[in-house]
């Protein structure tokens, strides 16, 4: 182990060296690893070699979810969501019963695992609206519908201090995640209802109906979530830019 004598002070890596402070001052040392071509070809590795493939396949199927679903998620905001995504992604793919290991992958009838997970963990939509709607999905004709019961706001949303008005958000989305590149079936369609004022006496209720290829066999992803504005000046603004917004994964529905 190498130890610094000099004045310079350096903390954090240079090269394979990692400088770092201890209660004897400064010292370096060289960054160990494992040649990746004795990962690629060590039988003792056999394991890690497996891992890597299903993290892999992991992170492919969940950055095509959010590829897909962002029109939707966009109108929210968790910095942390993208790696809370791929945690529940990673658990539809180690559900995977039929492959050897290293092999699993994401099969349409383990996505119920996606079910009711919230792209904001700051604000969840079973704690803010409190009622269900009804989702019908017409997979030959290629429509799904959110059918919201009319409601009085006040008692049945909570609402977050500084909103003003409020506006369901529904969208649905089939998604291939087996095919790779341009064209791969994957595509999303979005509905929203009027903004409506958070003290109005009632809200007459709504159905959000949106559009997706006739007779699709990929997997179909119903998401519905609520968004706050603040009126200034007669304008209404997206309150804390989304920060307040749920949007929860509201159906799976598999052919």
């Amino acid at each position: 182990m190498a130890q610094q004598e000099s004045i310079i002070k350096l903390k954090g890596k240079i090269g394979d060296l990692t400088f770092y402070k201890t209660k004897d001052g400064y010292q370096a040392r060289q960054a160990k690893g494992v040649d990746p071509q004795r990962i690629a070809t060590d039988p003792n590795y056999q394991r890690t070699r497996e891992n890597n493939a299903e993290f892999a396949t992991g992170a492919a199927a969940a950055k095509r979810l959010r590829d897909t679903l962002r029109p939707m998620i966009l109108l929210t905001y968790d910095p942390k969501m993208p790696g809370r995504l791929f945690s529940r992604v990673m658990r539809v793919v180690k559900a995977d019963a039929v492959s050897d290991r290293g092999e699993r992958r994401v099969l349409p009838g383990n996505l119920g695992l996606l079910g009711q997970f919230g792209f904001n963990a700051a604000a969840s939509l079973t704690n803010t609206l409190f009622l269900e709607p009804q989702c019908t999905v017409d997979r030959v004709a290629g429509t799904v519908a959110l059918d919201i019961p009319s409601l009085v706001p006040k008692l049945t949303i909570a609402a977050p201090q500084g909103a003003t008005h409020f506006q369901f958000n529904f969208g649905a989305a089939v998604v291939d995640f087996d095919t790779e590149g341009e064209g791969n079936g994957s595509v999303m369609a979005i509905a929203e209802s009027e903004t409506s004022l958070l003290m109005a006496e009632s809200f007459a209720g709504v159905t959000l109906t949106v559009e997706l290829p006739p007779a699709s066999e990929l997997p179909l992803f119903a998401l519905f979530g609520i968004s706050f504005y603040q009126e200034v000046n007669g304008k209404p603004y997206p309150l804390n830019n989304g920060a307040y917004n749920p949007i929860d994964i509201f159906r799976v529905d598999v052919a």
